[in-house]
């Protein structure tokens, strides 16, 4: 019996159920003038209205309504019906129509214009558009007249959820340090619902994780991403794919929801220390390997990445840390083992050494884990290598005075043999440094000989360069430098340091130095020069002149006694005797030029020419110069004037006599006589250009002229014409000549 009862009880309500889903809610407003319009979404709705009701109305006359509703996305078989307009001044009698205008009028919604009822006739998308404004008017039927001012109304879409959450921007990457504590903030997301965020629960969005626990967790409504686990490596695990979850309707069942990924990935920090791959190393290098010359590399692998990983190399302990150093390559993080000096196998034939690798940046915070540094051990093997041979010394520095017999010892360099076969060494003199073969040496000793004299005057420095070749390997050879100075012997005399010549003033005093001399040595004696000057001895007693030396080394000539006349002597010559303090000393004679001159009163020379006394008295030199510059320029004017009288009056014209032309051509025909002189200008042929009076001028270029070929062709035959006249004329002279004087004799 209860089993019965309740299935009459759903079978009573399932009908009421569903007509309250389909149909929209109706909402009444506050009455306006001269109509009512009623919303409502059952037709048992609009006849709840008595009859009192509507008299009251009917005397306000006015609208009745301002919004209605409809459910977004509804999608039933017929149009559903928004709501109904109706005014009082409708009697029923079918009289009044409606009108609908404004947003979606006729495309979306659509009237009965009797009955005022509105329906959609399309899908809805409140996301789309969330409300219509339209315009509503009850007019005549007959005359379309309107019985009300138009209303305006507006419709709005109610929201339900048909939209999911959706993360526009990912997916999502974000990093977090690895060994980080637990609830370290990783990054934020953020989802968006289309839905109204104020009607209902539509937009309310709750935020979960539905893969990447338990490594990472988030807050359900800021959507913070945490980490859930402290203290994860990342050389264990690097990147960890955490799937999100958005969900509306506050998560409860039923909601929509949306999900993303965030990619996390731990950077790094150093949190492990260097570990060389194998505790001992074992190298080889020949003892004549090039300094610098990288011997092996070691390696201490770090599992951390970037900087954290680098790390430096030294060597901290051994028998070869003067040998050997080590550096460290950024790029490869291993460090190179180079040789600093020179090894010998026959010296020491093995090295050991300890090398430490140590972290560069150190975190402090990871500090207790120990120290971040390793070490390993290194044994270098030497291996023997046929050396070159090796000099006693790396320069050598020798000196041989000037004055040197040919062929004698000036030094001796030395050389051996490295190897335990200890070849012979055979030395020779690099000619390209010695071009002028000044020097031999004993290709068995070493012993280095003059060849040709020295002369330090004119080089003081000689550097050449031995070779010493190994006997038995002539591969193996080594080059030293020698360097040879050339000391001073005292094999210059000295002399004037520049040829000096005096002038001695007539009105001089006595006692005045007239020249200060100094004098110059080629040689270079280590004390410096000192030099004795001194008159020849059959001038000591000089009646003019004297000698005085002065405390820098150099001599002053002075005047004996005034009244020099360069009328009774222009010139005097004064040999001095100059010699230095060398062992032996030497000496040389220069002679002094004395000139006497005329000065003036202040002591400044004015003429040292004799020739100066038999000028005009009172006519300076310079006044005779530009005398003689006048008559030069006068000379110059009058040549030129006498030029261009000659070049004015020179003809223009071209005279008869220069146009030197003339045909000789032989003919056997006779010729007229006299008459055939007649019959032409004989100036004509002379003068060719003159037949139309045109005759040629020199200053005046001459222009092209042009003749028609008929006058050309008349001109030649007839000057052809006249010349075979002219010769037919003088031949029958001649002819007649010839005669006579055979009458003659």
């Amino acid at each position: 019996m209860p089993e019965r009862l309740a299935e009459m009880i759903l079978d009573l309500w399932t009908p009421l159920i569903i007509l309250w889903i389909t149909l929209p809610p109706c909402i009444f407003m506050a009455p306006m003038n001269h109509s009512q319009v009623l919303m409502s979404g059952s037709p048992l709705e609009l006849n709840r209205l008595s009859e009192e009701q509507r008299i009251l109305n009917r005397s306000k006359r006015g609208w009745v309504w301002n919004q209605m509703f409809v459910l977004e996305e509804f999608s039933g078989p017929e149009p559903i019906l928004v709501g109904r307009l109706h005014t009082d001044l409708d009697p029923g009698s079918k009289k009044i129509k409606y009108i609908l205008s404004g947003d979606g009028a006729g495309t979306i919604f659509q009237i009965n214009d009797i009955t005022g009822d509105i329906h959609a006739i399309k899908r809805l998308d409140r996301e789309e558009k969330a409300e219509y404004t339209l315009t509503a008017q009850a007019v005549d039927w007959e005359t379309s007249k309107p019985l009300e001012p138009p209303s305006e109304f507006i419709i709005k879409v109610q929201d339900i959820n048909d939209n999911a959450p959706e993360f526009l921007n990912g997916p999502y990457h974000a990093t977090v340090p690895e060994m980080s504590i637990l609830g370290t903030s990783v990054t934020n997301v953020t989802a968006t619902d289309a839905d109204d965020p104020v009607y209902g629960n539509s937009a309310k969005l709750v935020y979960s994780i539905l893969e990447g626990q338990p490594y990472f967790s988030i807050e359900p409504e800021t959507a913070i991403i945490k980490t859930a686990l402290p203290n994860m490596d990342r050389e264990a695990k690097e990147e960890y794919l955490v799937v999100i979850q958005a969900k509306d309707m506050g998560g409860h069942s039923g909601g929509l929801s949306g999900t993303t990924t965030l990619t996390v990935t731990l950077t790094d920090v150093n949190d492990n220390p260097p570990k060389f791959a194998q505790s001992l190393y074992h190298f080889s290098v020949p003892e004549d390997v090039v300094l610098g010359t990288a011997i092996g590399r070691v390696k201490a692998n770090d599992q951390d990445i970037g900087e954290n990983a680098q790390s430096s190399y030294d060597i901290i302990d051994g028998d070869g840390t003067a040998l050997f150093e080590i550096t460290s390559d950024a790029q490869a993080q291993d460090g190179i083992i180079r040789l600093r000096k020179p090894l010998d196998f026959e010296t020491k034939k093995s090295y050991t050494l300890k090398v430490e690798a140590a972290n560069v940046h150190i975190d402090p915070r990871f500090s207790s884990r120990g120290p971040f540094k390793d070490t390993a051990t290194v044994k270098i093997v030497v291996e023997d290598a046929d050396e070159p041979p090796v000099f006693s010394s790396p320069t050598y520095l020798l000196e041989v005075h000037e004055n040197a017999a040919l062929n004698s010892v000036i030094g001796q360099v030395t050389a051996r043999d490295p190897d335990i076969t200890s070849s012979p060494i055979r030395f020779s003199i690099d000619r390209h440094t010695d071009l002028e073969r000044q020097f031999n040496i004993n290709a068995d000793d070493g012993k280095i000989t003059l060849a040709t004299p020295l002369d330090r005057e004119l080089s003081m420095w000689h550097n050449i360069t031995i070779i010493a070749t190994e006997i038995r390997n002539h591969s193996q050879i080594s080059r030293v430098p020698v360097a040879i100075k050339v000391l001073d012997v005292n094999d210059n005399a000295p002399e004037f340091a520049s040829e000096y010549e005096a002038f001695l003033c007539e009105n001089g005093k006595p006692g005045q130095v007239i020249q200060t001399v100094s004098a110059m040595d080629k040689d270079d004696p280590k004390n410096g020069h000192y030099f004795l000057y001194s008159l020849l001895p059959e001038m000591v007693n000089n009646p003019n002149f004297t000698i005085k030396k002065n405390e820098d080394n150099s001599l002053s000539i002075l005047a004996k006694h005034n009244g020099f006349n360069r009328q009774k002597q222009e010139v005097y010559l004064l040999p001095i005797v100059i010699s230095d303090s060398g062992n032996p000393p030497l000496s040389s004679t220069s002679t002094l030029t004395i000139r006497v001159c005329g000065c003036s009163n202040d002591g400044v020379v004015q003429s040292c020419n004799v020739e100066a006394y038999v000028l005009p008295i009172g006519l300076s030199m310079g006044a005779l110069i530009a005398i003689l510059a006048c008559i030069i320029l006068l000379l110059v004017i009058v040549v030129l004037f006498v030029t261009l009288r000659r070049h004015k009056n020179e003809p223009l014209i071209i005279k008869d006599d220069e146009d030197v032309r003339e045909n000789i051509i032989r003919y056997d025909d006779e010729g007229g006589g006299e008459e055939d002189t007649e019959a032409f200008d004989i100036a004509t042929l002379q003068n060719p250009d003159g037949i139309n009076g045109f005759l040629p001028r020199k200053d005046i270029k001459p222009d092209l002229q042009f003749m028609p070929r008929l006058q050309k062709r008349v001109a030649r035959r007839n000057i052809t014409r006249c010349c075979l006249k002219r010769k037919t004329a003088e031949s029958n002279g001649f002819n007649e000549l010839r005669g006579q004087d055979h009458k003659s004799k």
